[in-house]
């Protein structure tokens, strides 16, 4: 048997950035189309969530990677045709290229097994509600849930979110691949329609693969967009099943597409994908969002770069550590802060309740290059200034710098 390669600490990062796309050179114009295509080349999809304190969160990791940019060229990507991506669920809720539909058609099939609770339910207690609302989009879409419960049959009781047995029964066929989101509405509703009159026929066409075959096909793409991990990384960035991932990985260790690896203080067997590239160094300031791929997988992260994370937004606000909405600073090849952030649209101010400095960072240089991105990424949301911090340990130097840079003393 061959040894496997051995990678230390530092040379996994840089693995990781460079395949994740932050060792990209930065455009050095407005980013295009095509630039759009190198990040989710690198990334393999973007996770949505409807959180909206900062910005959406689909929209952030393409800033991370490309800087400030119009987000009209993922609103054209995702919801106009020629569409490139399409909503459904990769590692959650997502944006996925097109070209990935056949693989991801095992889940849309096992829908009434792997649909949450009240999806099933549904499907099982009222499959003629369910068949109802199918015809309707098909009749009369895109729709949105509201617009379709306007004339729905009575219904009795609600579940989970207050979700109406309609938005159920829309979700479970959504689920199922039976109806897609054509768009959505300013408010962030999607609207659904039948994959035919959204998808690209190239892609509906496409034959399905086996499961292996599509379990093979995503493991790929995720150690592609990962450069080196564990197989816990490579499962949990499709939400695979154990044993088709782990047959997967075998598969792609034959085929020669995965190199077996021991990185430098990681207890589990590890993978880099052999077209993966290991960059001199990698440079450059940026925020992640806390639905980044980057950091997906916390315990991964935390092996990789020391930096122990988890988000808030769900936590008690008397329970929280960092704050609400808390972005790690990517400074170079390490996280060496984070900070809480907050847009206050009305007043065109980008609010920082709260920055926090990581151990052994300089936080004079932190502070510099940190408040650089934050007047970044303050001009990308259409805002006027930054707040100095409210609270943190990087609070003080933070405020100093980003006074000095608006003159005021």
């Amino acid at each position: 048997m061959v040894a496997p390669e051995s990678l230390s600490l530092a040379q996994a990062r840089r693995l990781t950035l460079a395949a994740q796309g932050f060792a990209d050179p930065t455009p050095t114009g407005a980013p295009t189309r095509r630039h759009l295509r190198r990040v989710l080349d690198r990334v393999g999809l973007i996770q949505m969530d409807s959180v909206n304190v900062l910005q959406r969160a689909h929209y952030l990791p393409l800033y991370s990677r490309l800087g400030p940019y119009p987000t009209a060229l993922l609103d054209t990507a995702a919801y106009r045709r020629p569409r490139e991506l399409f909503e459904y669920w990769g590692h959650e809720a997502s944006l996925v290229p097109v070209g990935l539909h056949p693989a991801l058609r095992w889940r849309m099939a096992k829908a009434r097994d792997d649909a949450w609770g009240g999806m099933r339910r549904i499907a099982e207690e009222q499959p003629d509600l369910v068949a109802w609302v199918r015809d309707e989009v098909a009749a009369r879409g895109p729709l949105t849930a509201a617009e379709i419960e306007h004339d729905a049959p009575r219904e009795t009781g609600h579940w989970g979110w207050n979700w109406s047995a309609v938005k159920r029964a829309l979700e479970f066929l959504f689920w199922a691949g039976e109806v897609t989101a054509a768009d959505r509405t300013p408010s962030f509703a999607r609207r659904y329609d039948l994959p035919e009159r959204v998808l690209p026929a190239a892609v509906l066409d496409a034959p399905t693969p086996t499961d292996a075959e599509a379990y093979r096909t995503l493991v790929a793409v995720a150690a592609r967009s990962l450069g080196v991990a564990a197989e816990p990384e490579l499962r949990d960035y499709f939400r695979l099943p154990l044993a088709g991932a782990r047959q997967a990985v075998a598969e792609l260790v034959e085929a020669g597409e995965l190199v077996p690896v021991t990185v430098q203080g990681w207890r589990q067997p590890a993978w880099r994908h052999v077209d993966a590239r290991l960059p001199r160094w990698v440079r450059g300031n940026t925020l992640v969002s806390p639905f980044d791929p980057l950091v997906w997988e916390r315990a991964r992260t935390e092996r990789l770069f020391g930096f122990a994370y988890r988000i808030e937004i769900y936590v008690p606000a008397a329970q929280r550590v960092h704050g609400y909405y808390v972005l790690p600073f990517l400074q170079g090849e390490r996280f060496t802060a984070r900070v809480d952030l907050k847009a206050d649209r009305k007043a065109g101010v980008l609010l920082v309740p709260a920055a926090w400095q990581e151990p052994g960072v300089d936080p004079g240089e932190t502070a510099v290059a940190l408040a650089a991105e934050l007047r970044r990424l303050a001009g990308w949301l259409g805002l006027d200034a930054v707040a100095p911090p409210a609270a943190g340990d990087l609070a003080a130097p933070l405020a100093a710098v980003l006074r000095s840079l608006t003159g005021v003393p």
